[in-house]
């Protein structure tokens, strides 16, 4: 198979699709490989690097497009991408559709295959490749909002650990998953006082037992959503339903009823986000002002950090890629239900009953898909 890596374009990221590392384990299986010029050179890896590890390394995105029969890569396709997949071709990636209506209709106009990241799943209901990223952004969360609460940066001027004698910051959680956890563990490492929120029982219980009682888990409602938010330095929003919208459980008035200077954190803003203040942001300009409450809602936070990031992410793609490049999509889909699972889109169809039913398309069953 013919595979293609370009180059990131979203504002300031810099992660790559593969590394040399994977590029080789992918020619070894009899593949050939495209990678855009200075791909990897944000996380210190060259187009030499791309070159020794069998790849062909070529100057433009349009080289790749119209080369490769799959295209490998990090971030959802800005629209300018879009119009260069062609039908026919596989594209991998995280896509998180339900956000992004426009993304949305130009992947089916496209009439591409489109696999996405964060809907394969795993045994136990895992998200296998979101989990490295989702774990990035809970611990980012923490250390972005620690970095917003500070005075200069529009925030209340506390330290989350405190000092002796004087209290610590609060921290509320909102979603104990994996991002939730992540964040509640840097949290905890930084001495703030932490609390977690969650519908799960079950989940509530394991929190408890892996923190020893020095993070409070508490069943989520929304009294206690009202209760706990106002009282909070910051809250980070860490809320998923795999593929779908993020609900909004923080409301405007809570964000209203916070203390001036207060910090929110919404990892889940790459599907919509989780308080109905948000808005996406970028590197560029992380964060904004709201109700005197400062906001941080950038849509791809692991960009921060895209060594870490990269390095995590491609350790847990590459497995899925070699399956899809050594059997085909098709038959790739039909042996690995959980890689079937990432099916959002086929020549022109929405294949994932999230996406459709928020955006409003028809939906068609994904193993319809891979046998028509």
């Amino acid at each position: 198979m013919k595979i293609g890596v370009p180059k990131e374009i979203k504002t300031l990221e810099f992660r790559v699709g593969m590394t040399p590392a994977g590029v080789r384990e992918v020619v070894h299986d009899g593949h050939e490989v495209m990678v855009e010029t200075n791909a990897g050179a944000g996380i210190g890896m060259s187009d030499e690097d791309y070159a020794a590890a069998g790849a062909q390394v070529v100057s433009t995105p349009e080289e790749i497009f119209g080369w490769a029969e799959m295209i490998v890569k990090v971030k959802e396709p800005q629209l300018n991408e879009c119009a260069m997949l062609r039908e026919g071709q596989v594209l991998f990636t995280y896509l998180h559709l339900a956000a992004d209506p426009d993304q949305a209709k130009a992947l089916l106009e496209s009439g591409c295959t489109a696999i996405a990241y964060e809907t394969v799943t795993s045994d136990g209901q895992g998200l296998p490749l979101l989990t490295p990223m989702s774990e990035v952004a809970g611990r980012l969360s923490i250390q972005c909002g620690a970095y917003a609460l500070q005075k200069a940066n529009g925030g209340r001027g506390v330290l989350l650990g405190g000092v002796p004698g004087v209290e610590p910051g609060r921290v509320v959680v909102v979603g104990g998953g994996v991002a939730g956890l992540s964040a509640a563990d840097m949290a905890v490492g930084l001495g703030a006082q932490v609390t977690i929120l969650d519908r799960s029982i079950p989940r509530l219980r394991y929190i408890d037992d892996i923190f020893g009682g020095r993070v409070h888990n508490i069943y989520s409602t929304k009294d206690e959503v009202d209760r706990l938010i106002p009282e909070a330095d910051l809250v980070v929003g860490s809320v998923l339903i795999p593929g779908a919208s993020a609900p909004k459980l923080v409301s405007e008035q809570n964000i209203k009823d916070m203390k001036p200077g207060s910090v929110v954190v919404d990892i889940s803003i790459d599907q919509g986000g989780c308080f109905a203040t948000s808005r996406p942001t970028t590197h560029a300009d992380p964060t904004y002002v709201m109700h005197d409450v400062v906001h941080y809602c950038v849509t791809n936070m692991p960009g921060a950090v895209p060594r870490t990031s990269t390095l995590g992410l491609t350790n847990a793609t590459l497995p899925f890629t070699l399956k899809l490049a050594n059997k085909g999509w098709r038959q790739a889909l039909r042996d690995d239900r959980h890689l079937a699972n990432g099916l959002n889109i086929h020549s022109g169809q929405v294949t994932y009953r999230a996406v459709a039913d928020d955006l409003g398309y028809p939906h068609i069953a994904a193993e319809q898909a891979i046998e028509s």
